[in-house]
């Protein structure tokens, strides 16, 4: 049904030569919900529903964060993104020598399933959907949400969500890996084929370009890269014996939505054609669902300032209107304060405000594509997607996306567009308000919100208790299981994984296993 303008007129749902009988026919373009799905993945977009509108969030205490979790859904949020210290990201329980002073500073730190019990503490999990932004150990993490589920009742059919279990950018730009990239590619088919027999409505993997557009990427090496790592993770499930369309529909990709409206855009646009073509012609996908790029979006951090940080607040009204211009599934939209300290309650409540607004006081929602047919951004999606197959061919020409991280080869493209980038700054040809221009002769004060450190004294204190308590021969028979099944090839690691945590085996404790078993990843000195 249409929409109506201001003044009275209808706003069609689609736009198109002749009602898109030209363009139904344009390989290259299409109708929406059409391969290759140029102007989106789904017929009617936001003009059914609008996108989920995610918080990233997480710090502290499991308490803590379980608060924050409540206040963004009762403020309106349609979706949680769990957020967590850098301690777990690496798969360090709190009590860790590595760990200290890093517990609950950038995250929610979860060492066992005690915490993860808190986290979700009265929120029922069979109505929320859940985005675990983990990697490495993803697969714990995922395993003890499941658990939580069931102590809750809620059968694992019911659980959505996504983890990102990316592992292969954490390579190329964002340092949190744990093991070697042989063993992550098996951890990584296990759990696709997991949650195929176990949570099949859950999203396996969130293919990830934000971290490397943070550390410096140009849009097309965005695309490029996080394609090519999509690439190597399909080809190392279809390796290990499953079939395309039996894990395809649930990977989804994550991206970032910088100030440059129309470049983003395009970029969206062109990622989602580039993928249809690459699973249909690579890979003989036959579902649809496999062919469609989902993704989810955050806007730029990187683009955040301290100085001035208000100014914040339109530079991410900006981004997010890009996002929802290209099409995206979910949004994440950061709060003005990030640059300084983790967002205090008010700061994200107008982050999700700001999303509110786009979805109900613009009209961008009316009609699906807006920029569909717009000269600027039918050729920079040409553009884009040109240079980003050229990207993707060098990544081909040195074996694939494993063998190209091995020789530093997108971490170097990548630092190479940062340090062009940064000099553009430095010489004020890139203009960068509040900090090389227009700025002010002394900044207004601003009350941060921080951590409390005795936040790693509670949770050193809780191990202590759950050592104390827990049967330690069960877990220790739950441990020499899992050991069995990782030195093996053909046992699926998450079924043993999943009883250890059951026992209350902790997070670091399973992770030091595989450490032992599968070796940790040490980057090339050349690098």
């Amino acid at each position: 049904m249409a929409r109506e303008s201001e003044s009275g007129t209808p706003i069609e749902p689609v736009y198109g030569p002749e009602a898109l009988k030209g363009w139904e026919a344009d390989e290259r373009l299409g109708a929406p919900g059409v391969y290759p799905y140029t102007r989106g993945v789904y017929p009617t977009m936001y003009t059914g529903r609008p996108w989920t509108m995610r918080q990233y969030a997480g710090f502290g205490t499991a308490a803590e964060s379980n608060a924050r979790y409540k206040q963004l859904i009762a403020n309106g949020t349609m979706g949680l993104s769990v957020a967590f210290d850098l301690p777990t990201q690496m798969g360090h329980d709190s009590d860790a020598p590595l760990a200290q002073g890093e517990v609950g500073k950038v995250g929610v730190a979860i060492d066992s399933i005690d915490d993860m019990r808190v986290l979700f503490g009265g929120i029922p999990l069979d109505k929320v959907s859940t985005s675990m932004t983990i990697n490495a150990p993803a697969a714990l993490l995922l395993l003890l949400y499941q658990l939580v589920a069931e102590e809750q009742g809620v059968p694992a059919d019911k659980l959505t969500g996504t983890i990102q279990n990316d592992v292969l950018k954490e390579y190329i730009a964002r340092g949190t890996y744990i093991f070697p990239p042989k063993p992550s590619l098996r951890l990584i088919a296990d759990i696709f084929k997991y949650c195929r027999a176990e949570i099949p409505r859950w999203n396996t993997i969130s293919i990830s370009g934000y971290h490397m557009a943070e550390a410096g990427a140009t849009p097309a090496q965005e695309i490029a890269f996080t394609l090519a790592d999509g690439i190597q993770y399909v080809r190392t499930a279809v390796a290990a014996g499953m079939d395309v369309d039996d894990f395809a529909p649930r990977l989804s990709f994550f991206f970032v939505s910088r100030t440059t409206i129309l470049e983003e855009v395009a970029k969206f646009r062109a990622a989602r054609r580039i993928w249809a073509r690459v699973m249909q012609e690579e890979f003989g996908a036959k579902n649809p669902k496999s062919l469609m790029l989902r993704f989810h979006t955050q806007t730029a951090g990187v683009q955040l300032t301290a100085q001035q940080p208000e100014v914040n607040l339109v530079r991410v009204a900006i981004q997010g209107l890009g996002a929802v211009l290209g099409g995206t599934q979910s949004l994440h939209t950061n709060s003005y304060d990030e640059a300084i300290a983790l967002p205090t309650d008010k700061s994200a409540r107008l982050a999700l405000r700001t999303q509110q607004v786009l979805a109900y006081e613009t009209d961008v929602t009316a009609t699906v594509d807006p920029f569909a047919g717009s000269y600027v951004v039918e050729s920079l999606t040409d553009d884009v997607e040109r240079a980003a197959l050229e990207l993707m061919e060098q990544v081909e020409e040195r074996g694939g996306a494993v063998e190209a991280i091995e020789q530093g080869y997108q971490k170097m493209e990548i630092e190479r567009s940062a340090y062009r980038q940064a000099l553009a700054t430095d010489a004020g040809e890139r203009v960068v308000v509040g900090v090389n221009r227009y700025q002010l002769d002394e900044e207004e004060p601003y009350e941060p919100l921080r951590v409390d450190p005795a936040i790693e004294v509670q949770q050193v204190e809780r191990l202590r208790v759950l050592r104390a308590e827990r049967d330690q021969a069960a877990v220790d028979a739950a441990l020499a299981e899992l050991r069995t099944a990782a030195e093996g090839q053909d046992a699926n690691v998450l079924y043993p994984m999943k009883e250890a945590l059951r026992a209350r085996a902790t997070v670091g404790e399973v992770c030091n296993l595989l450490r032992e078993v599968w070796g940790a990843y040490v980057p090339s000195e050349r690098f």
